[in-house]
C-alpha cells in the first residue's frame, strides 16, 4: 500500500510540467536597416494543449512576453514579445510553454479602457464603469453612452481612441512626457493634472478621417459606415507589450443596393513605438468595393508625400470646436500614414477637411499604419521638417521583415 501512495505521489508531482513544450526561436533580418523593438508573434494553434503560462530567454536571461487570446475564445492563440535584430544577423531565443499555472507577471508598459458614462460621477477622469466589450443593433448610437465615446489604449510616447460610432474616427492625446497617463486622466485631465503636466487631446476631428480613419468610398467622397447591422468594440490584449482592440462592423451596407460585408479591424499599439498598426480582415473578397482613407486637413497644415503611399501633414488647430475653446490652447501635431502602394489606387489632392485616398483591396485584407506627435512632447520632432524625415525613415523601418523560424 505504501509503495502505491509513494506512486501516486510521485505521479502528482510530475504532471504539472507534464507537456510542457520548448521552443528554440531564430530571427533572421536580412535587411539593411535595423529592426528595433520588433514585435514577434508565434502562434499556438499547433501546440497541441492550451498554453496557460510562457518563458521566453535571450542568451540565458529572461525577457518580457504576454500571451493574448486573439479570438475570444478563452484559449491564447499568441506568444508576443519585442526585440532588437540588428541588420544583416540573427538572434537565437528560447521559449517554454507551459499548460498549467498563469501568464507571468511584467511591468506594463502599455494601458488599454473602455467604460461607460456613470452619470453618478462628475468628473471626467474618475469614471468607474470598465467594460471589456459592447455590441449595438443597426439604429443604436453609444457614443454618448461611453467615457471618451469608446476605447483608449496608449504607451509611454503616445495615446489613441477609435469613436464608437458611424464615424469610428481614429483620434489622439499628446503628452508632454514620457509614461502612461489614461488611468488617472482618462482622456480628459482635471486643471490640476494640466498644471502637473499631463497630456489632453491635441487634435479636433470632427467628420474627418482623423488620423487614417477607414471609410467607404462612393465614387467621389468617402461614406460614412452608416448601415450596420452589428457594430462592436472589443478589448482583445491589454498589454504589457502590447495593446489590441477589435472593431466589428458586422452587415455592412457600404451603398444602397450593395451586399453586405462583415469588417473586422484590429488596432494594434506596441510599447516604445508612436506607430499604430491596423489590420482590416473582410468576410469575402472586397476587390469589387472602394474604400477611402488619409488625415485630417490640420488648419493651415503643411503636406508631405512620396505618392507612394506615405503622407503626412505638420499644422496648428484648436484641439475642440472654438466654441468649446475655453480652457484650452492650440495644438501642433504631425500625422503620419502609410499605406501599402499596391493598395493605393489614388492619393487624392487636399481638399477643406482631408488629405484622401482611395484604397483597393484584392482579396480579403488590408495592413496599413498611422502614427503621430505633439509639439508638446519633451522627446519628440518640433518642426515639419523634422517630422517629414521621421516619417521617411519610419516607412523604411515598416518595409523591414524579420524571418521567424520555431523548431
Amino acid at each position: 500500500m505504501k509503495r502505491i501512495y509513494h506512486t501516486l505521489f510521485l505521479l502528482m508531482a510530475i504532471l504539472p510540467s507534464f507537456g510542457q513544450k520548448q521552443l528554440n526561436i531564430q530571427l533572421e533580418n536580412t535587411s539593411r536597416i535595423d529592426a528595433n523593438n520588433y514585435p514577434v508573434n508565434i502562434s499556438l494553434n499547433d501546440i497541441g494543449y492550451q498554453v496557460r503560462s510562457a518563458l521566453v530567454t535571450l542568451n540565458g536571461q529572461e525577457i518580457a512576453s504576454q500571451l493574448d487570446d486573439i479570438n475570444g475564445d478563452g484559449i491564447a492563440d499568441e506568444l508576443f514579445f519585442l526585440t532588437d535584430i540588428p541588420k544583416k544577423s540573427k538572434k537565437h531565443l528560447s521559449a517554454t510553454l507551459y499548460p498549467e499555472g498563469a501568464p507571468r507577471e511584467y511591468p506594463s508598459k502599455v494601458y488599454v479602457d473602455m467604460m461607460l458614462t456613470n452619470k453618478k460621477i462628475k468628473e471626467s477622469n474618475k469614471q468607474d464603469l470598465y467594460i471589456s466589450q459592447l455590441t449595438v443593433d443597426r439604429g443604436v448610437n453609444p457614443y454618448s453612452m461611453l467615457h471618451h465615446h469608446g476605447a483608449a489604449f496608449e504607451n509611454e510616447l503616445v495615446a489613441y481612441r477609435i469613436y464608437f460610432d458611424h464615424r469610428q474616427t481614429v483620434d489622439i492625446y499628446g503628452k508632454y512626457r514620457k509614461g502612461l497617463e489614461l488611468k488617472e486622466t482618462q482622456f480628459y485631465p482635471d486643471a490640476s493634472q494640466k498644471a502637473a503636466g499631463y497630456g489632453d487631446d491635441v487634435l479636433w476631428v470632427g467628420n474627418t478621417l482623423g488620423l487614417g480613419t477607414l471609410r467607404g468610398w462612393d465614387g467621389s467622397a468617402p461614406t460614412m459606415l452608416n448601415d450596420v447591422a452589428h457594430r462592436g468594440q472589443r478589448l482583445v490584449a491589454r498589454g504589457p507589450l502590447r495593446t489590441i482592440v477589435e472593431v466589428k462592423d458586422e452587415g455592412w451596407i457600404q451603398q444602397p443596393g450593395a451586399q453586405p460585408v462583415d469588417m473586422c479591424t484590429y488596432y494594434t499599439l506596441y510599447a516604445g513605438r508612436r506607430d499604430c498598426q491596423v489590420d482590416v480582415f473582410f468576410n469575402r473578397n472586397v476587390n469589387d468595393m472602394r474604400f477611402s482613407s488619409g488625415l485630417i486637413n490640420v488648419k493651415n497644415s503643411t503636406e508631405y508625400s512620396d505618392k507612394q503611399g506615405l503622407r503626412g501633414c505638420w499644422g496648428t488647430d484648436w484641439p475642440v470646436s472654438e466654441k468649446d475653446s475655453a480652457g484650452h490652447k492650440r495644438e501642433t501635431v504631425g500625422l503620419g500614414i502609410c499605406i501599402p502602394r499596391d493598395n493605393m489606387e489614388k492619393e487624392l489632392s487636399a481638399d477643406k477637411d482631408n488629405y484622401p485616398y482611395v484604397i483597393k483591396i484584392d482579396g480579403n485584407r488590408l495592413t496599413y499604419h498611422i502614427t503621430f506627435c505633439s509639439d508638446n512632447e519633451t522627446f519628440g520632432m518640433h518642426s515639419a521638417k523634422d517630422w517629414f524625415a521621421y516619417l521617411e525613415e519610419w516607412k523604411k523601418a515598416l518595409a523591414v521583415k524579420v524571418i521567424v523560424k520555431t523548431e
